[in-house]
């Protein structure tokens, strides 16, 4: 275990960017949000000076209304389509001067802040860093809960397919089924630094870079994007990694005496936990589904995504026990647990595909939310597998960027699938070699 830790330290270091780090070489060599929340994480075993480096770095592409956005383009790169020129942030008046992307991540900040803390032995200087940032990370929540939930249910939408973090998942073939694109030009870079079959389409890419080029029509207006987006979903990893947050920033909050931000999001929390479970649960499934708001319709599908609410303390126990059991000799285990933990896309399901980017393999952030989340309903035996299955996986082919699930494959296999060397593999691998 300790070369273990050496080698994820080296790929922390070698994708360190004098102020911030991108995912991987090439593949992904900007700064991406939902990434470095966790890359953070992994820099507190680590330097924590480089953990408050990497969060004040994503926090100089914030947005004066709140926003903050998927993409901050620090430095020049010609490795990655579609760049900053792609874009065209700045047609919003509240963009930065530093180039960003126009779409958002799912908002891990508030829980990593506090997962930190606690790593850190509540450190009281890190606590004074966390009073540097809260009120930037709270703005990002106002900005959520004031312009991303348009019937003022508590739920958030996303506009993206990117924003999700799942970017091409199977849940979205049914939205691109209700509505049609032009062909795009494409110079895409992906598809001849890794394996082009593992990676979106270039007909996926045509709806991905259509929604930007609405997006920029509209000067990323929130209110336009609500009425006219053909794509608005409730998505259950999204809403539940804001209500995690909320979570932590509500207990972060009373450490610091922020009476009134930490009512507000108690406020929020309340409502969301609620709606949550009205209307994202499919009790049929015995799961957490997306809603299209477009369609006015559930999206029943099960994902890795599903699990996440376990994150965020929403299911009930009874919930939570139908949840656990997909994982333990159910859907996505296989009744003789052929399948390693967990695939990111119903392994039952006829658009399971366990090559294809978030059609099916693993991923080591999903891997460990989830982990977390069966840690706080008392699942010790699954959580302690699905960390037995992340480790062995970096074990025997490195810090790739996501993983075959089955078994057997894995028997014949010496690679990982995506980009190597990937930072949130690393610095996740690093947090799950300290929590035993």
């Amino acid at each position: 275990m300790n070369q273990l830790k050496k080698n994820a330290q080296a790929v922390l270091r070698g994708n360190w960017q004098n102020g911030f780090t991108i995912p991987c070489q090439g593949l992904y060599p900007f700064q991406w949000n939902w990434d470095s929340g966790f890359i953070a994480l992994g820099w507190a075993h680590i330097d924590p000076e480089h953990a408050k480096q990497e969060i004040r770095s994503l926090l100089k592409g914030q947005w004066s209304n709140g926003f903050l956005p998927h993409i901050v383009f620090h430095n020049p790169s010609d490795s990655y389509y579609p760049g900053p020129e792609v874009h065209g942030a700045e047609l919003s008046p509240y963009s930065p001067e530093i180039p960003t992307s126009g779409i958002t991540q799912p908002p891990v900040l508030g829980f990593i802040l506090e997962y930190i803390y606690m790593r850190l032995d509540t450190d009281p200087t890190f606590l004074d860093f966390v009073a540097s940032v809260y009120d930037a990370v709270y703005a990002n929540h106002e900005y959520f809960y004031t312009q991303r939930d348009p019937q003022q249910e508590g739920l958030v939408y996303i506009c993206h397919n990117w924003e999700a973090g799942t970017d091409n998942t199977p849940v979205w073939d049914f939205i691109w089924d209700t509505f049609t694109v032009p062909q795009y030009d494409l110079p895409r870079k992906d598809t001849s630094l890794i394996d082009a079959s593992h990676r979106p389409t270039n007909a996926e890419y045509c709806y991905y870079i259509h929604l930007i080029e609405l997006f920029k029509t509209w000067n990323y207006e929130d209110a336009r994007i609500a009425a006219e987006s053909p794509f608005l979903v409730q998505d259950p990893l999204f809403n539940s990694m804001l209500i995690a947050s909320n979570n932590s920033l509500i207990r972060l909050g009373k450490l610091l005496g922020r009476s009134a931000q930490v009512s507000q999001l108690q406020a929020w929390n309340t409502k969301a936990k609620q709606r949550f479970n009205e209307k994202l649960y499919d009790s049929e499934l015995g799961g957490y589904v997306y809603y299209d708001l477009r369609g006015e319709r559930k999206l029943s599908h099960l994902s890795s995504s599903s699990f996440t609410p376990l994150f965020a303390e929403i299911p009930s126990a009874a919930q939570a026990a139908a949840m656990i059991a997909h994982l333990d000799g159910g859907r996505f285990s296989g009744a003789q647990h052929e399948r390693l933990l967990c695939a990111s896309f119903d392994p039952t399901s006829s658009l399971f595909n366990s090559q294809k980017y978030w059609r099916g393999p693993i991923w080591i952030n999903l891997n460990w939310l989830i982990y977390e989340g069966l840690l706080n309903y008392g699942a010790k035996d699954t959580a302690a597998q699905i960390r037995t299955d992340s480790i062995a996986l970096i074990e025997k082919y490195g810090f790739y960027e996501y993983f075959e699930c089955d078994r057997i494959k894995n028997e014949t296999l010496d690679t990982g699938y995506g980009g190597n060397n990937f930072s949130w593999s690393a610095a996740l691998i690093l947090d799950l070699l300290k929590s035993q």
